[in-house]
């Protein structure tokens, strides 16, 4: 395959575009710690009765379809469940944690106040926003699904089901909600309030102010308050926190640090996909025009064999045709002067 240089320097420019727009993207990240007024959500463990009154509250909030099993039906708590794209919010029951009875946790995302989904999205498809949420715009994402791997909770998830429109699915902390001067739907619902919404500052006061007057009652640390960065969604437990499957390995180093090297690469790649898509694009037309010339060479050499075996059998066809007919008058002959013999003699006798 040839390529003109005007058609080379085209594709280059084409990913010069590409990488523009990828690194005006990328730059849109930045290094952010949060906003320093923003909301948040603490879950005190020890006082989640597993109710699931959040999770049918979250159900309805944000027009969900209805669940498989109702949300009376505390046979869910049989198996650990997980988030999907159907479900923003879940509470799993812990039996072996050392407790005298089960302890229950609240599941969804956790709002980074830097977040790992939208330092790995490339379009920003992802922000975080001064109340706190973390905001997706699925008319931007491209559905690579960088989000769903970079997340460190396992919490975004895709909607494999649309074939038109899928977009990545998770809690939204009810931020339309919160501009409405709303509580979130999960906090609203909770009976024994297990789910406490405020100033994430506050919130940390408040946690500190548990641990300090109930010793005995809670693990002396506040998960989320540094974990991974920070998050706006934290927690209280009474039992370590490994034997609620929350992770305990994360560190304190905001995700985008651990991002922003093989970011780089990003644009990069985003810049010269055009010059492979045209490459392959190219070689695939070639092959096709070889290819479809070979098929037209096939049918003429076939159609020409075909002829030239219907012209054989017509010239065969005709040349029995004619021994046939010369036959037939050689006979027709012989038998006429036959004929014309018998009668000369009948008249001589």
């Amino acid at each position: 395959m040839t390529v003109s240089r005007r058609r080379f320097l085209e594709w280059v420019a084409a990913a010069g575009v590409g990488t523009a727009a990828a690194s005006s993207a990328k730059a849109a990240h930045g290094e952010f710690s949060g906003y320093p007024d923003s909301y948040g959500v603490l879950f005190d463990a020890t006082l989640c009765l597993g109710c699931r009154s959040c999770e049918k509250a979250c159900n309805e909030v944000n027009k969900l379809p209805a669940p498989e099993k109702l949300f009376t039906d505390l046979t869910v708590f049989d198996e650990k469940r997980r988030t999907d794209y159907r479900t923003f919010t879940v509470v799993n029951r812990y039996n072996d944690t050392g407790a005298d009875k089960p302890v229950y946790r609240k599941i969804q995302c956790n709002h980074c106040l830097e977040p790992a989904c939208a330092s790995a999205c490339f379009v920003g498809a992802f922000k975080k926003t001064p109340e706190g949420a973390v905001e997706y715009d699925a008319s931007v994402c491209v559905g690579c699904r960088y989000c769903i791997i970079a997340c460190p909770f396992n919490i975004p998830a895709y909607e494999y089901n649309e074939a038109l429109t899928p977009r990545v699915m998770k809690c939204t902390l009810c931020l339309p909600r919160l501009r409405e001067g709303k509580l979130p739907g999960c906090v609203e619902a909770c009976p024994v309030e297990a789910l406490t919404f405020g100033r994430r500052k506050d919130l940390i006061a408040i946690a500190h102010e548990k641990i300090r007057k109930y010793p005995g009652r809670y693990i002396d640390h506040i998960y989320g308050q540094h974990e991974m960065g920070g998050t706006s969604w934290m927690y209280l437990s009474g039992v370590p926190y490994t034997k609620i499957d929350l992770r305990t390995d994360l560190g304190t180093t905001p995700a985008p640090e651990f991002t922003s090297g093989a970011l780089a690469m990003v644009p990069m790649v985003i810049g010269l996909w055009p010059v492979l898509l045209g490459g392959i694009y190219k070689i695939t037309q070639r092959k096709e025009k070889i290819a479809d010339a070979e098929r037209r060479q096939e049918v003429a050499n076939a159609i020409a064999a075909t002829q030239g075996e219907a012209d054989a059998k017509a010239r065969a066809a005709a040349e029995k045709f004619q021994k046939d007919k010369e036959r037939a008058v050689d006979m027709a002959v012989k038998k006429a002067l036959a004929d014309a013999d018998k009668e000369k003699g009948k008249e001589g006798e």
